[in-house]
């Protein structure tokens, strides 16, 4: 069994003078003058409507409209002179740089007796796949992505081992894309074999038994780097054969929307096949493999719940679901039913279930209370037996193993704990570490707590607050949301976020509706009709910690990625007097126009259908690019993107900011950091990763009035 994650996915000295953030233009900044932005006359009419879009043309492919590409040329050309300008950006780059470099290692995943894992020394732009042989064996290096380009920017993805351990398939992705090409080598001698296969995005592999072949999804041949995501199909690949040969598994021409997975049962008997919209539901099939015609039965053909297959005992299959259960619950079905049913194993809890394994004859299951970790153990009959000793506060999951056999692996991380493997046994539930790093960084200094404010309506929303034991004034605070898709905000160690706080910085990270933190209650509150609950929680948080005293009058800077792009895009334009500074990365900024580009169509069930007057009016009520006013005078903007985000294409942010530069809302800039040769954050170089940290967090500082020097 692998262990999927979402596919759309982040860090005082004496309270001083903020002269600079008090000013509406630094001194010592270049002053700025934008790019002339061409405005066409694009007019629509939206369920009688007319909607004005006059940057429609930046949508076009930086690749291959030369328009586009000396606007990007331009806008690049400003911001780097302006970023190159700021103070503490040097300190801050040195800092991150240092804080980087340790170890970074995932939990194995044992084939036979070799066990596979990803090692980065800390500094290396993409991590390095490793092999050992016995528990206690020689590592050796399998796998260096370090050489596959100039750059950097060609990273491996997606990669399995074969149940032996004696083969590998693994992907390769070039410049960020979301596209892969998977290939195959032989684990002993390190030989890659002539197969080939193209085309894969969105996509596990899972082997056969037998190590005959493997499964994987695609999409159709289709160059743009705006493809849209249609007809994506579950393939088999026999090895020694070329991929025009690969066997059609499954497909879903009559919703060609979905986005269709497929994993295997450790027993290898099992194919389990999840088709899905997005992020919320998805339909089951499985597949006999034993069988000679592979022919899918569908066991959920709807999708309006969760389902996932934790294992199987013979015939019976262990599931979580949501169904009737909107903080989970695991069921098990028997496929030797002619009409097998779902029986309840173990009920719904008031803590979320957020995953679960079959492991060394136990179900070890994984809860959130109030977004941080407890692990329970329980026996194959659903009865309880115990919980998981972890060593801390945090996050834990991602374990490793199989039902048979005691070993297995786990990570822990929280937000002043560096990411650490731990070696289980289940049998003797005791737990040793595998990996630690040493992150040379004393962790004494620095305080977490989770405190609770009221939102809008008065619902009560959870938030950690990091920062120095000694900042006990108000300081300048970098406040981070998302807020989408069920997806929780769990605490995790961020070298990243650790040299803003080692600045004498506050990190506050808020656990907004619209996330998994409470389960689908949670989630659902925060979409579709319901997302200015996001906007309201988060905007509540950034008054609640102005309220306490814990950031400065003029120091709150808010940052947000993808989804949380759209969270800091919407809420500049809703209060654009309570933020100093914003950040928005790689975010959806047209709701009117986000399902004509590759994956938008997923995130309808988050965000509602333009084309559904309902749903216009709702998302016109938000979409950043649309909301821009003049008149107020806005924070300090850096919007960052990259040339090949082919998920959230950069034509979001590029409308964004030029529709930001052409309004009257007062001096200070706003500017935006397009990366080259990178898309929406996977597989991203290190040294790409600190370079645009720094250029971050040197903006927040200025604008926020940190004082950036030496670490004490």
């Amino acid at each position: 069994m692998t262990v999927r994650t979402p596919f759309y996915a982040l860090p005082l000295l004496a309270f001083a003078s903020f002269a600079s953030a008090h000013s509406e233009v630094s001194p010592i900044m270049p002053k700025l003058s934008y790019p002339d932005t061409k405005r066409l006359d694009v007019v629509e009419d939206h369920f009688g409507q007319m909607v004005p879009d006059p940057y429609r043309w930046l949508e076009n492919d930086i690749r291959s409209d030369k328009d586009v590409a000396a606007w990007v040329e331009a806008q690049n050309k400003i911001t780097g002179s302006y970023l190159a300008a700021l103070p503490g950006r040097d300190v801050f780059k040195q800092r991150l740089t240092a804080l980087f470099d340790h170890d970074q290692v995932t939990a194995p995943r044992k084939r036979g007796d070799r066990y596979f894992y990803t090692r980065n020394s800390g500094l290396e732009n993409q991590a390095v796949l490793y092999v050992r042989n016995g528990v206690n064996g020689e590592d050796r290096a399998l796998i260096d992505p370090n050489g596959w380009s100039e750059d950097g920017a060609t990273a491996l993805a997606e990669w399995a081992a074969s149940e032996d351990g004696s083969k590998l398939a693994y992907a390769v992705q070039d410049g960020g894309t979301d596209w892969r090409r998977i290939h195959v080598l032989d684990t002993a001698t390190g030989k890659v074999f002539d197969d080939e296969v193209k085309w894969a995005r969105f996509t596990e592999i899972a082997w056969a038994k037998d190590g005959s072949g493997f499964f994987y999804s695609r999409y159709p041949e289709d160059t743009s780097s705006q493809a849209g995501v249609k007809n994506h199909a579950i393939y088999y690949h026999a090895l020694g054969t070329s991929q025009s040969q690969d066997r059609l598994v499954y497909a879903t021409p009559d919703q060609p929307h979905l986005i269709n997975l497929t994993d295997l049962t450790d027993d290898g008997r099992y194919a389990l096949i999840y088709s899905m919209p997005g992020l919320i539901a998805n339909a089951l099939s499985v597949i006999d493999l034993d069988s000679d015609d592979w022919k899918p039965r569908t066991l959920i053909d709807d999708l309006e719940a969760e389902w996932r297959v934790l294992g199987n005992v013979g015939t019976v299959l262990y599931v979580m679901t949501s169904k009737d259960a909107e903080r989970r619950k695991i069921v098990t079905l028997d496929l030797a039913e002619a009409a097998p049913a779902f029986r309840e194993l173990v009920a719904e809890k008031t803590a979320v279930l957020s995953d679960a394994w079959l492991l060394g004859g136990r179900l070890i299951a994984s809860y959130l209370v109030d977004a941080k970790t407890e692990v329970r153990r329980f026996r194959l009959d659903g009865t309880p037996d115990g919980i998981v000793e972890l060593p801390g506060i945090g996050s834990a999951g991602g374990f490793r193993g199989t039902l048979r056999e005691d070993e297995t692996f786990f990570v822990f991380t929280s937000l002043n704990a560096p990411t650490t493997v731990y070696r289980y046994d289940v049998a003797a539930n005791t737990s040793d570490i595998w990996a630690a790093p040493d992150a040379g960084f004393d962790f004494e200094r620095i305080v977490v707590e989770q405190e609770f404010y009221a939102s809008k309506d008065g619902t009560r929303v959870p938030m950690f607050i990091v920062r120095r034991k000694d900042v006990t004034e108000p300081a300048p605070t970098l406040l981070y949301g998302y807020g989408g898709f069920g997806i929780a905000m769990i605490p995790f160690y961020s070298p990243a976020y650790m040299a803003w706080v080692e600045q004498g910085g506050v990190l506050a990270i808020a656990n907004i509706r619209g996330g998994g933190e409470y389960g689908k209650s949670w989630h659902n509150a925060g979409r579709l009709d319901r997302k200015q609950n996001s906007f309201d929680d988060f905007i509540a948080a950034g008054e609640y910690l102005k309220a306490q005293a814990i950031t400065s009058p003029d120091g709150l800077a808010i940052q947000g990625e993808s989804g949380g792009g759209i969270l800091v895009g919407a809420v500049v334009n809703q209060r654009p007097d309570l933020f100093a500074a914003a950040l928005p990365g790689v975010g959806v900024m047209d709701m009117l126009r986000y399902p004509k580009f590759t994956g938008g169509q997923y995130w309808m069930t988050d965000f509602g259908d333009p084309a559904v007057e309902k749903d216009f009016r709702n998302l016109l009520a938000y979409s950043p690019y649309h909301n821009i006013q003049s008149g107020p005078p806005y924070p300090a903007i850096l919007a960052t993107t990259a040339d090949t985000d082919d998920r959230v294409v950069p034509g979001h942010s590029f409308k964004y900011v030029a529709a930001l530069q052409a309004a009257d809302i007062g001096p200070k800039p706003h500017l935006m950091r397009i990366e080259t040769r990178a898309g929406h954050g996977a597989g991203k170089p290190k040294n790409k990763m600190i370079d645009e940290l720094a250029d971050l967090w040197a903006f927040a500082a200025h604008w926020t009035g940190l004082k950036v020097g030496a670490p004490k």
